[in-house]
């Protein structure tokens, strides 16, 4: 009989000692300075686009003003080389990137022609669609959605077709990793902001 409480109460206490430890580990993964650390999801959006998705802890207006500062995406998102305006046709922004693929063996550049945001549905979205650049087609759709006061889910969607031939996957690989680079230098912005003020 104590033999089979003795048993029955080491498994209790291995099991109290899992999860404490899974609670150390959770609470370890936070940065230095006691903000959580959160990562970002992957996924394939449509045919031949890549997707990333995180939640960013700011408010979405704060949200808002990363996604359109055009001008420093190279400051922010590090898969950008080279980010500026080049021009206004109406509400919409001509802007001008250079991005990186296959390990810089090959460079993307474009300008791309921004939307407004507009609403769609709960989100408000922001589309980019090539007008001139060495790729047939590079399309851009950022979805920011309110969660609550303090949390904004945070989409993005790349759409590349490039001039010369290279494999789908490949392709598809790239615009996955460089849409999570993306929501990752983002959002790691827009809750810089947040705190700043």
């Amino acid at each position: 009989m104590f033999a089979k409480r003795w048993s029955s109460f080491r498994s209790s206490f291995r099991w109290l000692q899992s999860a404490t430890l899974g609670v150390v580990l959770a609470s370890a993964a936070a940065a230095s300075d006691g903000t959580p650390v959160h990562k970002t999801q992957r996924y394939d959006a449509k045919a031949g686009a890549g997707g990333a998705r995180t939640m960013v802890l700011a408010p979405d207006g704060v949200v808002k003003s990363v996604v359109t500062d055009f001008a420093r995406y190279d400051s922010f998102i590090k898969q950008f080389k080279s980010a500026k305006i080049v021009g206004k046709v109406g509400d919409k922004t001509d802007v001008y990137l250079q991005v990186p693929i296959m390990h810089g063996a090959v460079k993307i550049w474009g300008i791309v022609r921004f939307d407004p945001i507009k609403p769609s549905g709960n989100d408000q979205v922001i589309t980019g669609t090539l007008i001139k650049g060495n790729v047939k087609r590079l399309d851009a759709t950022w979805r920011i959605h309110k969660v609550d006061e303090q949390n904004t889910e945070l989409r993005l969607e790349l759409s590349i077709v490039p001039s010369m031939p290279v494999p789908d996957f490949v392709i598809l690989d790239e615009l996955r990793y460089a849409a999570d680079k993306a929501v990752s230098g983002t959002r790691d912005e827009a809750e810089r902001r947040a705190l700043a003020h």
